[in-house]
């Protein structure tokens, strides 16, 4: 019995540590990955651009557009062209705005 019940705390320690430890990777989903996902990723899938698609998310097209900085992301989101949503300051605060546009930057690098 005792032998039964240190296998199993050394068990569910375990499958607690692996759950810790998939909690900790759920978690390195950025904010600015999952507010992406739920503002833009419609109409930007895989950074694409679905209304315009001269205009897409990669750094080529964001260079050539002269969107190369997360505040020329963010004022971009705040005052877009035609096509795109604006999104002022109480749907998407300046924070989320900025982590959206760091994750921008970082994931559409190519």
């Amino acid at each position: 019995m005792k032998r039964f019940f240190a296998t199993s705390v050394v068990a569910l320690s375990i499958c607690s540590l692996l759950g810790f430890g998939l909690a900790k990777g759920a978690e390195k989903e950025s904010l600015g990955e999952a507010l992406f996902k739920k503002h833009c990723a419609v109409c930007h899938p895989d950074g694409s651009n679905i209304a315009n698609p001269q205009k897409t998310l990669h750094a080529k097209d964001r260079a050539a557009n002269k969107i190369v900085t997360a505040d020329d992301i963010v004022k971009l989101m705040r005052n877009p062209g035609p096509g795109m949503v604006k999104f002022g300051e109480q749907v998407i605060s300046e924070k989320d705005a900025k982590a959206i546009a760091e994750y921008i930057l970082k994931t559409f690098n190519k």
